[in-house]
């Protein structure tokens, strides 16, 4: 549905993509169109494809004719029409198709490979706002300071607060620096300058700029605290780098607890397996909102049943939309339809004999949606 196409009764209203990603704009082969539709950090096996995935059959149902092809065209055929038409106008198409209103964009994944937010809002006629990533002011503080530990609390929280007047909120990678078992509890910079000096070892060693100690891992969270802002968590699912089983959000509840009343939100991100858990937290604490918006795109065809299922504890008002795209401008358009035709499968489902009125399943997914994140990001404000 194109952002300015009538809203059809039933579906949310223009979206808010709470979490999502540049895009990439060079014309791909399908070696490297394939890389961008998998959370694999390697091809696939000899003589396979990862157009044989759930995404990738999505991609050739759904995405195909978005470029004037039959659905489920075969891949070469659907690679050979996106070189034709030119990546500017592939992206245009599909950045445009999913009736987004607005997109908050998180910026620090190789922002040198992606369009920036001009960009991305010149293609996708939205709305486009950043979001800022912890650890990539964190390693932009090391760089500069080099090893002057004991400036590093407070240049930390002074180039945070420079960041954040131009954006909506945060987030964090920790699933990926190790997980969820960083402390806790508030750090202090004693313990924070420690940790900075054992860091800068590790730099001098590996010749890379890569936080993943768990007290700077806390500390950049507690920071972002600090600034009441909403804090966007990467739980679950993910690339090949991360360790699953220390992604289960349930291990955040501590920090949760000590947070309420900061006035500083959590957003849960994607959360597959663990979107049940999050729904949970989510229910329980004031400040914890989730999503299932990688999950959506990687399950496919079977995404109706997981956003059911992480809808049997979240409450409606803090349920959130996200595709998480990055690279492939398709993973925006089969997010934003998934999801539409996932609320769709949950009132049939649910609500088969019980004669929900038409305006309050409207109320309830234009929350799910875009109201949500309007309040929560302080996007009318």
């Amino acid at each position: 549905m194109p952002t300015d196409a009538p809203l059809v009764p039933g579906e949310p209203a223009g979206l808010v993509d709470h979490h999502c990603h540049g895009v990439v704009e060079t014309d791909l082969d399908r070696a490297a169109f394939e890389d961008l539709i998998t959370e694999s950090s390697v091809p696939a096996a000899p003589g396979c494809s990862f157009f044989d995935t759930q995404v990738g059959l999505a991609v050739r149902a759904h995405c195909a004719p978005v470029l004037d092809l039959p659905a489920f065209a075969p891949a070469e055929d659907y690679v050979a029409r996106r070189a034709d038409l030119g990546a500017v106008e592939v992206n245009r198409r599909f950045l445009r198709s999913g009736g987004f209103a607005e997109l908050l964009v998180e910026t620090g994944h190789l922002g040198d490979r992606i369009l920036g937010l001009d960009a991305m809002a010149e293609r996708s006629g939205a709305v486009v706002r950043e979001v800022v990533r912890l650890e990539q002011v964190a390693e932009s503080v090391a760089d500069r300071i080099g090893d002057a530990a004991g400036e590093y609390p407070e240049t930390l929280r002074s180039a945070l607060a420079a960041r954040l007047p131009a954006a909506v909120g945060v987030k964090t990678i920790a699933a990926y620096r190790g997980g969820f078992g960083f402390p806790q509890e508030r750090p202090s910079d004693d313990a924070v300058v420690g940790a900075y000096e054992s860091w800068r070892q590790e730099i001098r060693a590996t010749r890379q700029i890569r936080i993943t100690d768990p007290i700077l891992i806390a500390f950049g969270v507690w920071s972002a605290v600090d600034h009441g802002v909403p804090i966007q968590v990467h739980v679950g699912y993910g690339d090949a780098d991360l360790d699953l089983h220390r992604c289960n959000p349930l291990l955040l509840t501590d920090l949760i607890r000590a947070t309420q009343g900061s006035g500083a939100s959590f957003t849960l991100l994607h959360c597959y397996p663990y979107h049940r858990e999050a729904g949970y937290l989510a229910h329980v604490f004031p400040h914890v909102y989730c999503d299932v918006g990688l999950a959506i795109n990687y399950t496919g065809f079977q995404s109706p049943q997981v956003l059911a299922e992480s809808l049997e504890l979240t409450p409606w008002h803090k349920a959130l939309f996200s595709s998480d795209a990055w690279g492939a401008a398709e993973l925006y358009h089969l997010g934003a339809l998934l999801f539409r035709r996932g609320l769709a499968h949950c009132r049939e489902t649910w609500f088969r004999d019980t004669a929900l009125p038409d305006d309050e399943w409207q109320r309830i997914i234009d929350l799910i949606g875009s109201g949500n994140a309007r309040r929560l990001y302080g996007l009318d404000s």
